[in-house]
């Protein structure tokens, strides 16, 4: 083989090897990213965020009415004329419910008008008698016997006197008891007064709600009992979802020793509208008491993790796996939760995607938003909203 053909040949063979070694990397490294572990999952992760949750406290009871008031007959067999209201009507003071018969009384009420006519009449004479008596005691015309006789009339026709009147005022007051009127402002719960009736003095014709006033009586543990204050907020929710804010008024002095639970008391606004209808008295409602707000250390709501009845979250290693962490919650305000033991306000958790990982997954973290801090009722950004839906575990 001459110099020509070699200095042909040596190029070719050393391009030929340099493929080959080419060819060998890219296999080796296919070989060495196939061999790489993959991702489970792409997530975010965040730390805990410190917020200011409010305290709540939830109890259940009765909505009953704030006064009742028995509105009965004051007189005695007559009978029932005129009926003006029914049941749900809502009525003034002194507004005229129903009417009774005053015919009796008003015959009774001209005779007691004509028994004080002649006893003042009768007066008269007896003091125009005891004015000549006691004229004429000077002169011994009369004896002491006939002048006392004459003064004593005088004093017996003015105690009739007196005595008609009253008969009169009685007679008066009987005419009065034929209207029966609202002794205040307020609904009628129920009825009982029917036209034509005739009904005995003390007989309950209607029933009132006092100024249309409820009150939410809710039962209260004795553990709980010395957190309520009166003049504690609460919001009482009726079964139809209308919730209704009101105020403690007063906490029972006594427990109950079979349930051991206490009543609260809490003043709810005459409704209106729409809570009219979702609230009536003796209607079933939950509700909870505000007391006050404290801090906490919050995660959102998809980084806990509820399985076989405990929560978890999940915990980004540096390796980039996770782990499985059993933490205690409290708290919930809007989609953030209160982490109250497990971890600390440096552990770094998956937020998005935790709900499919599993102990030991390698993950693939990408950053998230920062995480808003929830607000307590009374905060600025809307928090007073969402507070609504807070509630204590």
């Amino acid at each position: 083989m001459n110099d020509t053909t070699m200095k042909t040949i040596k190029p070719l063979v050393l391009a030929l090897a340099a493929a080959f070694c080419l060819q060998a990397g890219h296999a080796f490294a296919a070989d060495e990213k196939k061999d790489a572990p993959k991702a489970a999952l792409t997530v975010t992760t965040a730390k805990p965020s410190t917020s200011r949750l409010p305290i709540t406290l939830t109890a259940n009871g009765n909505i009953s009415a704030w006064q009742e008031a028995s509105i009965g007959s004051e007189s005695n067999g007559l009978r029932l004329t005129e009926v003006r209201v029914n049941v749900g009507d809502v009525v003034e003071k002194g507004e005229l419910l129903a009417s009774f018969s005053a015919d009796t009384v008003n015959a009774d009420l001209a005779q007691a008008r004509a028994a004080l006519m002649e006893a003042e009449a009768n007066a008269a004479e007896a003091s125009a008698n005891a004015a000549r008596a006691r004229s004429l005691d000077a002169s011994g015309a009369l004896s002491a016997q006939q002048i006392s006789q004459y003064l004593t009339a005088e004093q017996t026709a003015k105690a009739r006197i007196a005595s008609a009147k009253a008969a009169l005022a009685t007679q008066q007051l009987r005419l009065k008891y034929t209207r029966v009127v609202a002794p205040d402002s307020g609904v009628i719960s129920a009825r009982g007064a029917t036209v034509g009736a005739v009904v005995g003095a003390g007989t309950e014709l209607f029933r009132m709600i006092r100024q249309g006033r409820l009150e939410w009586r809710a039962e209260v543990t004795a553990a709980d009992l010395s957190r309520i204050r009166p003049g504690a907020g609460a919001v009482v929710k009726a079964a139809s979802g209308e919730e209704l804010s009101g105020k403690v008024r007063v906490v029972a002095p006594t427990v109950d020793p079979q349930n051991r639970y206490a009543l609260v008391y809490v003043d709810l606004p005459a409704p209106k509208g729409r809570d009219a209808a979702a609230f009536k008295a003796g209607m079933f409602a939950s509700g909870r008491f505000n007391l006050g707000a404290s801090e906490a250390m919050t995660l959102p709501q998809q980084a806990v993790v509820v399985r076989d009845g405990f929560n978890y979250v999940f915990r980004l290693n540096p390796d980039k796996r996770v782990s499985r962490v059993k933490v205690q919650t409290g708290r919930r305000l809007a989609d953030s939760v209160e982490i109250t033991g497990g971890i600390d306000a440096a552990t770094q958790v998956v937020v998005s995607g935790a709900g499919f990982l599993n102990d030991g997954d390698l993950v693939n973290n990408v950053t998230a938003a920062p995480i808003k801090p929830a607000a307590a009722p009374g905060a600025t950004g809307g928090a007073g909203g969402a507070a609504k839906t807070a509630k204590l575990r």
